[in-house]
């Protein structure tokens, strides 16, 4: 494959002039979807009428069919193929998910006409079992190389490593790859074994090649980075269309990280932002010997200027009856919007998060607890300012994970802000979010040695965390079971008990009690080096420890334990599904 980037445009042109004949192949891909089938507003939550009819909503499932006719007549017209492919994360994150179970999912995607999908971290939120249901509904395939599911009773025999499309005359392999750390960040169980993707991607690829298929795309939920790493290492594949770090690339969108396709070496790589809000489209041209001649594409934002397709927006409405009743009680009243970005809450203090943590800790103060961790990832939306109702409240933490309180002596919970400090450079769920704690994070120091500064509030006064003694702790029952790599819970913490009430309602009930003008704000209780503003509350918090505070380097193992099984596991707070309090619940990337 011979290419060179043209101008300051994503299109990519290969080799010299063309002597054979030229095909061409239209890839459409949605990734993170994250049960948004109805339109969202700024927050990524769902859009009210009155925001539809002032033109402020986008996405939804109705938005999407609208552009996905368009585009299908083009092609068509112009005698050009086409795929639909999603890179995963259907699951999670809406009433929707949580009322339906993904029977939603499989009759819209089915109507959509997609003709492959990737198996995403959050598909296993409610363990396999909604996941084998999910791909009995759909009639078309879904596909994952590196999961072995040949042990699980549910799964084995209905996932496949790879599919073959013929398009335009010419066979097309689509091979699925999936976040090795699911167990970890979602509940698979025991049985499905996430095995390595470089070498599943690699041994697919050449068995298609042998077969005589010369157009491979990897269809992944591993992220941008690996995605980019992948593409370089493992030769034979033309396309990555990739999810689960919900990158939003592109000229022109908003908070973009890169070109659309972002290139590595001679390998175009897509995402399309999360949640719906786009449509991902690429073209790539290849002469008769499969090689990519060239590639160009954008993303096309599903804004108040696509029309919703009527019959798909009947049916969600229909759907919405049964769930518009909890979704649209007011509950609360807050003075200012309170921000959930991703970038930030996965990366430093937010206010969401300082939010949470702070009802979690004001509902079991009087049990003798001292700190909250929330994982950043496990916050899914951000509230506007106005009235809040419970179904903003439930988008904003929508795995239905409950209170889970335990004890922890401070080495291990210094360990455990390592933990959730380990992969901020990757925008992990894990980041963790405090309340009756402050701390310093390095991210610029090794993993393992990034936490300084871990200062107690005890009898009204910050103090340096004491490594020996006994902290009480809250978190969520996916933390505390091990979830989001924090395996120091499960292994380390004492006198647990995992079976509190549903956080969500926790946040509505604190945030009742701060009447009508509550603000939720950021108050420096966690400092970022690096970052403006860092030396000054560096400084307060060490004048504050007097004699410093604890470092966690050889304290203590963080090292992520297996993820809790169907039987024992708790819902994921950075997940995105949840189940009864007795089954795992995902985790949130």
């Amino acid at each position: 494959m011979r290419t060179r980037l043209l101008a300051s445009v994503a299109v990519l042109a290969l080799g010299p002039a063309m002597a054979q004949a030229e095909s061409v192949l239209h890839i459409l891909h949605t990734n993170d979807f994250h049960s948004r089938v109805e339109s969202i507003n700024k927050f990524d939550s769902s859009c009210d009428h009155e925001a539809e009819e002032a033109g402020e909503c986008a996405g939804g499932t109705a938005r999407l069919a609208t552009k996905l006719a368009e585009l299908r007549q083009q092609f068509e017209a112009a005698g050009e193929p086409y795929l639909l492919l999603d890179a995963g994360d259907q699951f999670q994150g809406s009433l929707f998910y949580t009322t339906y179970k993904g029977e939603d999912t499989a009759e819209f995607m089915n109507q959509l006409g997609y003709d492959a999908m990737v198996v995403g971290n959050h598909e296993f939120d409610d363990g396999p079992m909604v996941l084998s249901k999910l791909i009995d509904n759909l009639n078309f395939p879904v596909v994952s190389a590196n999961l072995d599911v040949s042990q699980d009773n549910e799964l084995n025999g209905k996932l496949e490593k790879s599919v073959v499309l013929e398009r335009g005359g010419e066979k097309v392999g689509i091979i699925g790859l999936t976040a090795t750390d699911t167990d970890e960040t979602s509940s698979p169980g025991k049985s499905v074994i996430f095995q390595d993707d470089a070498e599943a991607l690699a041994a697919e690829v050449e068995r298609l090649t042998d077969e005589g298929v010369n157009r491979i795309i990897a269809l992944t939920h591993i992220g941008l980075p690996r995605d980019l790493e992948l593409a370089e290492s493992v030769p034979g594949v033309d396309l990555f269309v990739g999810g689960h770090t919900h990158t939003p690339l592109g000229e022109g969108v908003e908070g973009s990280q890169g070109d659309y396709p972002t290139m590595s070496g001679e390998v175009p790589v897509v995402q399309a932002g999360s949640y719906g809000r786009y449509l991902g489209h690429v073209t790539l041209t290849f002469d008769d010997d499969g090689n990519v001649t060239s590639v160009e594409g954008a993303p096309i934002l599903l804004d108040a200027s696509v029309t919703p397709d009527p019959d798909i927006l009947a049916r969600v409405k229909e759907l919405a009856g049964p769930i518009n009743e909890l979704k649209t009680k007011i509950v609360a009243e807050t003075a200012a919007p309170i921000g959930a970005e991703r970038t930030d809450c996965r990366a430093r203090e937010c206010a969401m998060g300082t939010l949470v943590a702070d009802a979690m800790l004001d509902r079991v103060k009087d049990q003798g607890i001292d700190i909250a961790i929330q994982n950043g990832g496990g916050l899914r939306a951000g509230i506007d300012a106005g009235p809040i109702s419970m179904g903003e409240i439930i988008a904003v933490l929508p795995f239905q994970n409950t209170l889970a309180t335990f004890r922890l002596k401070g080495a291990d919970v210094v360990a455990a802000l390592e933990n959730g400090a380990s992969e901020i450079e990757d925008g992990a769920g894990r980041f963790a979010q405090v309340a009756g704690l402050k701390y310093t994070v390095d991210p610029s120091a090794e993993p393992g040695q990034r936490i300084s500064e871990v200062l107690v509030m005890k009898d009204g006064d910050w103090k340096p965390i004491e490594p020996g003694t006994e902290y009480g702790v809250v978190t969520n029952n996916y933390m505390r079971n091990g979830g989001d790599g924090y395996a120091v819970f499960a292994e380390k913490g004492s006198q647990a008990y995992d079976f509190g009430p549903d956080l969500a309602d926790v946040l509505a009930e604190y945030i009742v009690a701060q009447g009508a003008e509550f603000v939720a704000e950021t108050d420096g209780r966690i400092t970022v080096k690096g970052e403006a503003g860092d030396a000054e509350a560096g400084d307060a918090a060490a004048g504050e420890a007097e004699a410093g505070a604890v470092d966690a380097a050889g304290e203590t193992d963080s090292k992520a334990a297996d993820a809790p099984t169907e039987a024992d596991a708790a819902p994921a707070a950075d997940a995105e599904p949840a189940t009864d309090a007795a089954e795992p619940a995902p985790a949130a990337q």
